[in-house]
């Protein structure tokens, strides 16, 4: 039997991304074949993999990109359990792979699952192989795609993990006939806004916010002048005035610009315009923090780690 050295369960483990055990005992059953034992870590994965369904997946890395003429962009949320995970070569390459699915499909999770990679690769077949030999849950979770018929898209992508994937991604969509390149700095500064102000916004006007969201808001609103001590109808009529205040804070159109404080975004938007000799409208704009709404786990990972920690 070959001997199953330090250097080579550290070559699978990284061509793998499974765990240090895993590749042990698969080296162990392959007799040091890398290649047989990576089939052995899909097949018992494969196995497996049902049983990881229901386990909290909310890290992962948020893919962006950005088609060659500059008019349309994706985000895709790629999730697994931990973030160890997320700086895997596999699953990085994986993110990419999806994001460029999206550009050549409708961008939604489902039309992004039923398709195809550059290689030819099943996306729902590349996520199934990744939880085999990876061993952790993992989804196309969200995604979305924006395009103008003029004008340009940008993105910006914060706490960069690699090329073209981050922890958090905006996209912003500019429409107007003036410069590309011009439309695509003002949108690329603007997703820069959207990522950095202290109060992400909720929607791109008024109109936009949701009625169950502003619904919420009216009413924790008014318990708060009711219990200042002030009457219910002079209570109403105060909410009316915050609910404004609130909605130019939650508005993207209404919020200041963080590069320039005394300008709102509606005004950057109206000046460039005017720069450009013809009008420039935002049209819409998407922001992807990793994991936000997905309860977080990390029992199971915790688990392994200092089950690992007493075979050392």
């Amino acid at each position: 039997m070959a001997e199953i050295t330090a250097a080579l369960v550290k070559d699978l483990r990284e061509k793998s991304g499974a765990g240090m055990m895993d590749c042990k005992k698969a080296l162990q059953e392959n007799n040091g074949d890398v290649e047989a034992s990576m089939d052995w870590l899909r097949t018992k994965g494969l196995a497996k993999a049902a049983k990881k369904a229901d386990r909290a997946a909310a890290e992962g890395l948020v893919a962006g990109k950005i088609s060659a003429d500059g008019k349309t962009g994706v985000l895709v949320e790629f999730n697994a359990e931990t973030d160890f995970v997320a700086k895997n070569d596999s699953f990085q390459n994986a993110a990419r792979d999806f994001a460029n699915v999206a550009l050549a499909t409708d961008g939604s999770v489902d039309a992004i699952v039923a398709g195809k990679t550059a290689k030819g690769e099943l996306v729902s077949d590349v996520v199934t192989n990744l939880i085999a030999t990876i061993g952790e849950n993992m989804r196309v979770r969200r995604s979305v795609k924006l395009a103008v018929d003029q004008g340009a898209v940008a993105i910006y992508l914060h706490n960069k993990q690699g090329d073209d994937v981050a922890r958090l991604a905006v996209l912003v969509a500019l429409e107007g006939a003036g410069d590309q390149a011009q439309l695509a700095e003002v949108a690329r500064r603007i997703a820069l806004h959207v990522a950095g102000t202290p109060t992400p916004p909720l929607a791109l006007n008024s109109d936009e916010l949701d009625p169950e969201v502003v619904a919420k808001e009216r009413e924790i609103q008014t318990q708060m002048a009711v219990e200042s001590g002030k009457p219910r109808e002079i209570a109403e009529k105060m909410v009316e005035g915050r609910i404004r205040k609130w909605q130019e804070e939650v508005v993207l159109l209404k919020q200041p610009f963080v590069m320039n404080p005394d300008q709102t975004i509606e005004q950057l938007i109206a000046e460039t315009g005017k720069e450009l000799g013809s009008p420039v409208t935002l049209k819409a704009f998407a922001r992807f923090a990793l994991g936000e709404g997905v309860e977080k786990k990390t029992d199971d990972f915790a688990a392994e780690v200092a089950q690992l920690s007493g075979q050392s």
